[in-house]
């Protein structure tokens, strides 16, 4: 071998040794600390005395545990974090309730949960109760009439061209909830000549229902002959036949909730859904119509409710001996009446697409509202009924 050749040889050794030393210098202090930094590292919770602090702990580890590949190990740990959380907030309630009944009327004032409802962003138009200026204009607008029970309405309800057999079946749930409602075909009319023939034929409300994929979708309500017209859209429609215990719809007038429409627009919104029943309600029937706004999510529900005697905290009669009559007066005696409520069914959700000021007429109608999905559909905490 040569003396270049061997030259060469310890060269390359040479090179080599000094590249795995400066490897071990300074990829071993990095391996080090990264150990240190372990991602998942148990945490003890007897260093932690005050409740909120081990909160904000199990916060970060179901952070942390949100991250485990493994997805049965992580629904097991995530699971076990949340029932912990859950037994350390029935412990801050308990405590908090003996610290209220220690303190008295020195007692802080109860936490009030910060929700979408309770963030609400202010509205000017929002009405005041016993408010003389839209009491004023409520006794005078076009829906008096029915209010003050000096009109009946009588509704035409009817479909898109060629309806489905589920929207028959949601019609005939709207029949029974809504009394003087009558169903025409819709054929090939449009809903101009529609309204022209219920207002001759002395309707005085006529409903049109849109469908897509066999389940109703729009409803379309106005006022004839002169107006308001409002689209909704329709969603979450449970039919009777599908609510547990369920009861049976009689055919007694109805009393109307309508709850929760604070704003100028809400309140127009809300009588007009009212204008549809007659307000002269049959008590001994028991039955209530309820239109609930939430979020300007209008919810209907229908309901009967009955009276009776509350007895689930008296005393139960000894077992295998049974209750005489003098026991079961002196169980009777006193007891408080409480309300239970049977639903009847259907149940759906209206949210308000626009309302004109005229009877239906896209083309040429004056909108009093509309809603501008790019517009009004950024912040959460903004409502408009």
């Amino acid at each position: 071998m040569s003396i270049a050749s061997l030259l060469h040889i310890m060269y390359i050794q040479t090179v080599h040794t000094i590249s795995l030393c400066s490897f071990d210098t300074y990829i071993t202090p990095i391996i080090r600390d990264h150990k240190q930094k372990a991602p998942f590292q148990p945490y003890s919770m007897s260093s932690f005395t005050n409740n909120n602090a081990k909160l904000d702990l199990l916060n970060e580890r179901l952070h942390r545990a949100s991250g485990i590949r493994n997805k049965a190990k992580k629904l097991e740990v995530m699971a076990k974090i949340q029932r912990e959380k859950k037994l350390l907030s029935e412990d801050n309630r308990k405590k908090r309730k003996r610290e209220r009944e220690d303190l008295g009327d020195k007692a802080p004032p109860k936490q009030v949960p910060k929700t979408i409802d309770s963030m609400r962003k202010f509205d000017e138009t929002t009405v005041e109760e016993n408010d003389e200026e839209v009491m004023a204009d409520e006794e005078d607008d076009e829906f008096s009439v029915y209010f003050k029970n000096e009109k009946k309405p009588k509704i035409m309800i009817t479909t898109r061209p060629r309806p489905s057999k589920q929207l028959f079946r949601f019609i005939q749930g709207l029949i029974e909830l809504i009394p003087n409602m009558y169903f025409y075909p819709r054929r090939q009319f449009t809903v101009k000549e529609i309204c022209q023939y219920a207002h001759n034929a002395k309707f005085t409300h006529l409903i049109v229902l849109s469908e897509k994929s066999k389940v109703c979708n729009g409803m379309i309500i106005s006022h004839l002959p002169e107006g308001p017209t409002a689209q909704f859209k329709v969603t979450s429609i449970v039919e009777q036949k599908h609510i547990k215990n369920h009861g049976r719809v009689t055919n007694h007038l109805p009393e109307i909730f309508l709850n929760n429409f604070s704003t100028r627009l809400g309140h127009r919104v809300g009588r007009f859904l009212g204008s549809l029943f007659p307000h002269d309600p049959e008590f001994v029937g028991r039955k209530v119509v309820t239109f609930h706004n939430q979020r300007d999510f209008i919810f209907v529900r229908h309901h009967r409710y009955i009276f009776e005697e509350d007895k689930r905290n008296l005393p139960a009669p000894k077992a295998g001996v049974g209750s005489s009559r003098e026991e079961q007066r002196r169980r009777k005696k006193g007891t408080p009446i409480r309300a239970k409520m049977q639903e009847l069914g259907p149940q759906f959700c209206l949210k308000m697409r626009w309302l004109q000021a005229s009877a239906f007429n896209t083309k040429d109608g004056e909108y009093e509202w509309f809603h501008k999905q790019k517009e009004m559909g950024k912040d959460r905490k903004t409502f408009y009924l």
